[in-house]
């Protein structure tokens, strides 16, 4: 387990955990408020990111508020094809890389629409499955 309540390192917007692409080794972790907190923390945290990380998002409750303009293009050069859509109360996983040449595979996006919602004021839960290649030399 990497992220989840019992580690105390996740939270509402949207939590991060980066690897090493060669190794899998966890370099890094952060939840970050969209609804009330501010992106700039986001921002650095994603110009941090060393090149041959992998990425794994997950939003929860309210990813969107806060994103700007600067935040979602970091989120497309890591690979995300949906960021653009992310919108309030959306649900939003995403697997990616610092330097990929190419959009992530690894992403799904629900977005929030009252008619549609399996959990009231919520889409269903998002779930990504499958084999993260290593990064070859």
């Amino acid at each position: 387990m990497i992220l989840g309540t019992i580690l105390n390192n996740v939270g509402v917007g949207i939590n991060i955990v980066t690897l090493n692409g060669k190794t899998g080794e966890v370099l890094k972790t952060g939840y970050f408020d969209m609804y009330s907190g501010a992106v700039e923390p986001l921002i650095e945290f994603l110009k941090s990111i060393e090149i041959g990380s992998v990425i794994l998002v997950a939003s929860f409750d309210e990813p969107a508020s806060k994103l700007n303009e600067e935040a979602r293009k970091l989120f497309e050069e890591l690979g995300s094809s949906s960021i653009k859509l992310v919108g309030f109360r959306d649900n939003w996983v995403f697997v990616g890389g610092k330097g990929l040449t190419m959009k992530s595979t690894f992403e799904k996006y629900i977005k929030n629409e009252e008619s549609k919602n399996k959990y009231d004021n919520w889409p269903e839960l998002i779930d990504i499955d499958g084999c993260i290649p290593k990064l070859l030399e």
